[in-house]
């Protein structure tokens, strides 16, 4: 059935008032960090002031001993690796509940989906005992271990490999003599590729955003990520700092969307690749 005038036009329509609801506070945010202080507040919310970004960046990257740049790298280190840790873990994951059929292997897959229900908080009084016992409190591995984590990450690799991965590859890769390990890394991953992209963008955004996690196991301001740096002088209500969490929140939003600008590259050509073969 070939779509109306009117069903186009509403979902044209549609499609733009939720276009503006996503990127309204991205152009806020953009807008208000080239402002000053005193700007903030005596100039249109949507629209330029005097530009003062690279004042504000440059006083952001030295406020409180130069605090920020290293809150920027942590989070970098515990999204980066977080998130390829839970992208190969939740690729062997998939890949062996969907291909290696094993006793109990419904109600392992069932286990696994109920934890992706399961709320975070929910989670925060076991993993902060469980860390303690390990000792690995106010230090970096009691973020990135439980960030490696994903069950849905397991879910979205089991289901992928499920469609996109032939049995009768794998069989003839082992008829070749090639070991479960070379097989996974060469023929598995590489039809997984779409998902294991995805999987790797929704967990580093996760990541990033995270606040949570980092609250409830780091003391050490030295490791916090940005998130919980931006709260903490956000705590302090005072016009000083009103324009650097502003300008902080702006700066750390730069390394998602390159993310998402470098990665869409590969994605797209993952898909289109993956297009091809069917």
């Amino acid at each position: 059935m070939k779509p109306t005038l009117r069903s186009r036009t509403l979902t044209t329509a549609f499609m733009f008032v939720v276009a503006v609801y996503v990127l309204l506070p991205v152009w806020w945010l953009l807008v208000s960090a080239t402002k000053s202080g005193g700007d903030l507040f005596d100039t249109p919310a949507l629209w330029f002031g005097e530009i003062n970004l690279g004042t504000n960046v440059g006083r952001l990257m030295e406020q409180d001993g130069g605090v920020y740049p290293r809150w920027l790298i942590n989070t970098v280190i515990y999204s980066v690796g977080g998130a390829v840790g839970a992208t190969v873990v939740s690729a062997m994951a998939g890949y062996a509940l969907s291909k290696y059929p094993f006793r109990g292997r419904g109600a392992v897959f069932a286990v696994i989906m109920f934890a992706v229900l399961i709320p975070v908080p929910l989670l925060g009084l076991p993993l902060y005992l469980l860390l303690t016992q390990l000792g690995l409190l106010n230090t970096m591995w009691g973020v990135l271990l439980p960030s490696m984590v994903s069950p849905f990450g397991v879910y979205l690799a089991r289901v992928y490999a499920d469609a996109a991965v032939p049995t009768d590859l794998l069989e003839a890769g082992r008829l070749d003599g090639a070991g479960e390990l070379r097989i996974f890394f060469t023929v598995a991953v590489r039809l997984m590729a779409p998902a294991l992209v995805t999987l790797f963008l929704f967990q580093f955004v996760a990541i990033w955003n995270n606040f949570f996690l980092p609250m409830i196991v780091l003391n050490d301001e030295k490791l916090w990520p940005v998130t919980l740096g931006l709260v903490k002088w956000n705590s302090l209500r005072t016009g000083f700092y009103r324009d650097m969490v502003i300008t902080g929140a702006f700066v750390s939003v730069i390394p998602v969307i390159l993310a998402f600008i470098g990665l869409q590259r590969f994605w797209k050509a993952d898909l289109a690749a993956g297009s091809v073969k069917v």
